[in-house]
């Protein structure tokens, strides 16, 4: 019997490291991303909003300014920053264009967003507009286009001075992802029954979004939280049969304590040095594994659009 057709979502996670690469070539001639020193504000929902969690967290690290990062809809009213920053692969998410709506015009605010479709209606939204349309993606579920999004305002961050210490350049994390997405997952993550991701800094984010991908994708049981609260609460559903993966570097004691328990650890960008966002493609692939076990189809997920437009 031949071998089943990947899933287009396999597809165009494979295609990660490409797509990194091009983002940071483009970096060097795209206008309206950041520039040291601004208060930047960078919005989204879902899966942007976790990518914009960890971009906040690489910029205040690397000590380019003050940045924070907002679901679109929790905005706080009245608050300004020099620029906002608003993350829409579908240029048509409303919290996003009614966001934008309301800041246009505010004094000193200028606004930039990247999306995947230059025809749609965030195009003339934002001051700025930066289109990746080769990460576009037919899956309902975000892979490449969220990493390359994150990837290009990493880029864009390496332009004004070098990472923050412990960061890699994108370069090197499009090395990561290359063997990310061709090497084998551990068995023991596949046939986990539920998994807790944690991260520090700008890996809360990455987190965030790898518990999300199992969610949407494969209808999991997943959570995430930061790794220095995983010991307040979380690891009590922590045993044999269920995983904890951790992105970026490793808490002391950790280890040991999701091994008292029998729980299983990920930790590949501790003990290999990979580089979280690499690291993430690894629990992207996860989720698709998943989804298939369970007879689930991760290019169309259960209960959910490609875009959510409310009205």
């Amino acid at each position: 019997m031949a071998a089943a057709e990947p899933s287009r979502t396999a597809a165009e996670i494979a295609t990660q490291p490409s797509c990194w690469r091009r983002a940071r070539q483009e970096a060097e001639t795209v206008t309206g991303l950041p520039r040291p020193g601004e208060r930047v504000a960078v919005v989204g929902c879902g899966t942007s909003w976790f990518m914009a969690q960890a971009y906040a967290g690489l910029r205040e690290a690397a000590g380019q300014g003050h940045t924070d990062a907002y679901a679109a809809s929790e905005f706080p009213a009245g608050r300004r920053y020099d620029r906002m920053v608003a993350i829409t692969r579908s240029g048509t998410t409303t919290e996003v264009l009614d966001l934008l709506a309301a800041v246009r015009g505010s004094a000193g605010t200028a606004t930039t967003a990247l999306t995947a479709d230059a025809g749609t209606p965030v195009a003339t939204a934002a001051d700025e507009l930066v289109t990746l349309a080769y990460a576009d993606e037919e899956s309902v579920v975000q892979t490449r286009f969220a990493t390359t999004a994150l990837a290009l305002l990493r880029a864009g961050l390496e332009l004004h001075g070098a990472p923050a210490a412990g960061v890699k350049s994108v370069t090197d994390a499009a090395v990561d992802a290359e063997l990310a997405v061709t090497q084998p997952l551990p068995p023991e993550l596949a046939a986990a029954v539920q998994w807790t991701f944690l991260g520090r800094g700008w890996t809360c984010g990455i987190a965030a979004e790898a518990a999300l991908k199992m969610r949407e994708a494969a209808g999991a049981w997943t959570e995430s939280y930061p790794a220095m609260e995983y010991r307040h609460g979380p690891m009590a559903i922590t045993g044999p049969g269920r995983a904890v993966w951790h992105f970026g570097e490793l808490p002391d004691g950790l280890a040991a304590d999701v091994g008292r328990v029998g729980g299983h650890l990920s930790a590949e960008s501790t003990a290999r040095g990979l580089d979280p966002m690499a690291d993430l493609v690894r629990a992207q692939r996860l989720a698709v594994a998943v989804a298939e076990a369970k007879g689930y189809d991760p290019d169309r997920p259960r209960n959910l659009t490609r875009s959510v437009v409310l009205r």
